[in-house]
């Protein structure tokens, strides 16, 4: 019999995937005989991510609240009953240890039903200002792992642990080839290279900064490697797929981290706490565009915390 059972929700974006991932490798490197499940919803980008990194993925039919009516919400309700009837039916069937949340809506209904069936929760948030499912879930479960000072605000205190966030194992990992990540991504290594990342969806105001300064990047003899978000890669590729070559690639989405973190010189990113951990560890400089739609602004919160070490500069989308 496998020595524990843990069963695992975060998802809708890669802030919430890859902390999940990180905490399911690490107990697996503690606990090799460990089983794990995890649960998201069904149309995200956690029903492929989450395979590929080698668990197994349970999809609930279940989606977030919109801020004005929309057929969406109007299901809500139904979708809401079906998710927490299909964790039951999960939980009852796996029988976890532990059940661990890193936010997005998936993770809602199954620790609230992990909560009454007296199982051990855990959630772990990420940002400066807690998502609204950590936040409605944070009185249910035993403990909260959080990762800037002051979220007492927001959680009961005796429930909070400061550990910082988790990264992803790959990312840190010892590099066999340098050459190896250029000739991967298809950059020339004699050139210094700035990386641009979206977000695993993108960011339209990211991408129209580069857009419009490309021709001024390119004359500067460094490489680009742009990450634009599965949003807009047929769109970027339609206008400037014929260019790429040794000095511009444009990507929908960095399978390989590690490596194009190894080639950064230099990094243009949203301000999510994931990649914020990770630009820290790895001691990359960058400049931060706060994404401005996000609750109470915490991204920009995020990157102040980098901004004023001296770590990061920031952008804010209003600059001129």
């Amino acid at each position: 019999m496998p020595e524990y059972q843990f069963m695992i929700s975060g998802g809708g974006t890669g802030g919430h995937i890859f902390p999940a991932v990180a905490i399911a490798d690490e107990l697996k490197k503690r606990y090799p005989d460990a089983q794990f499940l995890f649960v998201g919803a069904r149309d995200r980008m956690e029903m492929e991510r989450v395979p590929q990194a080698g668990y197994n993925i349970e999809g609930l039919w279940i989606s977030g609240i919109q801020r004005k009516l929309t057929a969406s919400n109007l299901l809500f309700p139904f979708k809401l009953f079906s998710s927490i009837t299909r964790c039951q039916k999960l939980i009852r069937k796996f029988k976890p240890d532990v059940v661990i949340g890193t936010g997005g809506f998936a993770s809602g209904p199954l620790l609230y039903v992990a909560s009454r069936k007296n199982k051990p929760c855990l959630i772990q948030e990420q940002n400066s200002f807690p998502g609204i499912t950590n936040k409605l879930l944070a009185p249910r479960v035993n403990t909260i792992c959080v990762a800037y000072d002051k979220m007492e605000r927001f959680f009961p205190q005796d429930k909070i642990v400061f550990t910082g966030n988790p990264i992803r194992s790959s990312v840190h990992a010892p590099l066999a080839s340098k050459q190896a990540c250029y000739d991967e991504l298809g950059l020339n290594p004699n050139r210094k290279t700035l990386l641009v990342l979206g977000g695993s969806l993108g960011a339209r105001k990211i991408n129209q900064l580069v857009e419009n300064n490309l021709n001024a990047i390119l004359e500067m003899n460094m490489n680009l490697l742009w990450q634009s978000g599965k949003l807009y890669i047929d769109e970027l590729l339609g206008k400037h797929g014929s260019r790429q070559n040794d000095q511009l690639q444009i990507k929908p989405f960095l399978q390989n981290m590690q490596g194009a973190y190894a080639i950064a010189d230099g990094v243009i990113s949203r301000a999510g706490a994931g990649t914020l951990s990770e630009l820290a560890v790895l001691q990359k400089p960058s400049l931060l565009i706060p994404s401005p739609n996000v609750a109470e602004d915490h991204q920009t919160k995020n990157a102040m915390a980098l901004v004023e070490k001296g770590a990061a500069l920031i952008f804010r989308e209003t600059d001129p």
